[in-house]
C-alpha cells in the first residue's frame, strides 16, 4: 500500500492560505510539509458500479447537523459560461490520473472527508490535480508549487468503514484550474474544460481511433493469458478504461467537459499491463505526463498506439517464457 503526500494538507489551517495567488496560468500556492491523506489501493475494476448510496455522513461527522432540504443551494453549473467551482483534490506527479482512469482512494481525514460530502452534493463530481515544484525566487525557500494535471473526477460507488471511507473514481476529462476560492476546510476551485483541437482530418483519426482500439483488444487478449494470483480479476486495466472509453458517459455537467470518443480511447491506453516492472511503470507516468500535456488528438492516438504495440511485444515475450517454464 503506498501513501499519496499532499503539500497543501496543512493549509487549511494555515493562516498563510491569503498568499494564494489567483488567475495564474498555472495557479500557484506556496508550499506547506508534505502530509500524508489518503492511500491509494489497486484498482479494482469489479467497482465500475453506480454510486452506493449507503455513505452515511452523519456517521462519518456525529457533531455536524444535516442541512435542510429547503436550504438554498448555489447554482453548480453557470448558464453563461462553460466552468465550475468545485472541490480539489491534490496529489504529487507520480499520482497523475488521466480521463477514463480508475483508482480507489482511502479517505479518512475529516477535511477529506468533508470535501467527499461535497462532491456528492454537486453530482458526485470534483477535480483530481497535481501539484508540480517550481522556483519561484521571490519565496523564502525559491519554491512554490504549480497546479497542474487537472482531471475532473466522477465518483462511482463509496463504501463507508469503521475509519473514512474507501471511495472508487473515474477521471472524466481534463480541466484547468482557473482560481482557488477556498481553502478551510478544503480547496475549492473554479475550473474550465480542456479539450483537444477540432481534428483537421476527421477520417484519419477515426482510422486511428479502430487501429487502437484493435489493438488495445489484441493486448487485452494477451494479458488475460498470463498466470496471475487467484484473487486477480480477469478484467485488465486497459479493458476497464476501454470499455469506459465507448460508451457516452453520463456524467451531470455540461457538455463541453466531457472529451470526444477519439479522445477519450486515446486516453485509455494509458493504462498498467499485469505483471509491469518498476522501470514500465515509470515510463507508462511519463506517457502520462506527456499525453495531458497533447492537445492533437491524432497525436495522441499515434502515442498511445507505438506504446500499446510496445506492450503486445513485451506481454508476448513473457508468454513465451512462462510457456516454457522459466
Amino acid at each position: 500500500m503506498t501513501f499519496s503526500h499532499c503539500p497543501t494538507a496543512g493549509l487549511c489551517a494555515n493562516p498563510s492560505v491569503r498568499c494564494l495567488l489567483l488567475n495564474s496560468a498555472p495557479a500557484l500556492l506556496r508550499p506547506v510539509p508534505p502530509t500524508p491523506f489518503v492511500t491509494r489501493k489497486p484498482l479494482a475494476p469489479q467497482l465500475h458500479h453506480p454510486l452506493s448510496h449507503s455513505f452515511d455522513s452523519a456517521k462519518l461527522f456525529p457533531g455536524r447537523k444535516r442541512p435542510g432540504r429547503c436550504r438554498r443551494r448555489r447554482r453548480l453549473f453557470p448558464s453563461a459560461s462553460s466552468s465550475l467551482e468545485l472541490p480539489l483534490l491534490p496529489f504529487n506527479t507520480s499520482e497523475v490520473l488521466v480521463p477514463s482512469e480508475s483508482k480507489v482512494l482511502h479517505l479518512y481525514e475529516a477535511r477529506y472527508l468533508a470535501l467527499l460530502e461535497e462532491s456528492l452534493s454537486r453530482k458526485n463530481l470534483f477535480v483530481h490535480f497535481v501539484l508540480e515544484p517550481i522556483f519561484m525566487p521571490g519565496s523564502s525557500d525559491g519554491t512554490s508549487f504549480a497546479a497542474k494535471y487537472g482531471c475532473l473526477v466522477l465518483i462511482e460507488k463509496v463504501e463507508q468503514l469503521d475509519v473514512g471511507a474507501l471511495v472508487s473514481i473515474r477521471g472524466v476529462g481534463r480541466v484547468k484550474l482557473l482560481n482557488f476560492v477556498q481553502a478551510e476546510p478544503f480547496l475549492k476551485g473554479l475550473v474550465k474544460p480542456v479539450q483537444d483541437s477540432v481534428a483537421e482530418n476527421p477520417s484519419e483519426t477515426s482510422s486511428k481511433v479502430d487501429q487502437l482500439k484493435e489493438s488495445l483488444c489484441n493486448l487485452i487478449k494477451l494479458e488475460i493469458k498470463l498466470k496471475a494470483p487467484k484473487e486477480a480479476l480477469l478484467q485488465t486495466h486497459t479493458a476497464n478504461s476501454l470499455r469506459w472509453a465507448e460508451n457516452t458517459p453520463s456524467v451531470g455537467c455540461e457538455e463541453s467537459f466531457i472529451p470526444s470518443l477519439a479522445e477519450r480511447v486515446s486516453f485509455a491506453a494509458l493504462q498498467p499491463v499485469s505483471g509491469s516492472t518498476e522501470s514500465e511503470l515509470l515510463k507508462l507516468q511519463r506517457e502520462k505526463l506527456r499525453a495531458m500535456d497533447i492537445k492533437e488528438t491524432l497525436e495522441r492516438l499515434e502515442d498511445s498506439l507505438a506504446l500499446v504495440k510496445e506492450n503486445i511485444s513485451i506481454v508476448a515475450a513473457k508468454l513465451a517464457i512462462q510457456s516454457l517454464g522459466m
